[in-house]
């Protein structure tokens, strides 16, 4: 997913660009601090009180010109209001966080406001049009039935859960002022693998596997996640 990013932000703004990111739920910081490495401006919103500690132990141990550009804020991402006026980032990440927030639509229309003009919204989601898939390739056909007609589910940590199906959120995209630009699939053939399972010796050709797979017809809508590229008008 980080290649896609980079190819949007890359298509969108100019090279050498300093830009300024919100990461929205960012939990231990992976994205945040990458982004901060490649130069950009970062903020990190997290409410979660041991992912913040990882991510201030893992800011911690980089050069102090990193450490200048990232700084970590507690809050819930429904609340970027009051931490920042409209406007604020050039682009905003919300990634692995719509599926615990039961009506996404207040905090998507939040993000959107802090888009400056030309801003690029990034969403990560669970994806709601193949919520089936991953009960049928394990053997769980009550499951798999039971998936088809319902974006709820149970996921691998044991909570109770939602997806978002992708003609919905393209709706509220284009709603909220921010429209579709591109989207992605994500864990189209990796998602069924066992948690902790060993890296494959030719982990670099599944990743291009998954890459070209997940910007395929039809295989990208049968991913397990989709990656939603919007940009601010």
């Amino acid at each position: 997913m980080a290649r896609q990013l980079d190819e949007q932000i890359v298509g969108r703004f100019p090279v050498g660009q300093r830009l300024r990111v919100l990461d929205v739920g960012m939990g231990q910081g992976t994205q945040a601090l990458r982004l901060a490495r490649a130069g950009h401006q970062v903020t990190g919103l997290e409410q979660d009180a041991k992912m913040i500690a990882v991510a201030r132990e893992a800011l911690a141990g980089e050069p102090e010109g990193i450490r200048e550009r990232m700084q970590i804020i507690e809050g819930d991402g429904r609340d970027t209001g009051v931490h920042f006026l409209p406007g604020s980032f050039d682009v905003v990440l919300c990634h692995g966080v719509l599926m615990y927030v039961e009506e996404p639509d207040p905090l998507l229309a939040g993000l959107a406001r802090m888009l400056a003009p030309g801003g690029l919204l990034s969403l990560l989601v669970r994806n709601g049009d193949a919520l089936a898939i991953r009960p049928g390739l394990s053997g769980d056909w009550a499951g798999a039935l039971s998936a088809f007609d319902t974006v709820s589910y149970r996921n691998r940590l044991g909570l109770d859960v939602r997806a978002d199906r992708l003609k919905d959120l393209t709706a509220t995209l284009a709603g909220i002022g921010a429209p579709l630009h591109a989207w992605y699939g994500v864990r189209v053939f990796t998602d069924a693998a066992a948690d902790g399972a060993d890296v494959p010796a030719d982990v670099e050709t599944l990743l291009a596997v998954e890459e070209k797979a997940g910007r395929t017809d039809p295989y990208r809508g049968v991913a397990a996640l989709l990656h939603l590229c919007g940009v601010r008008g």
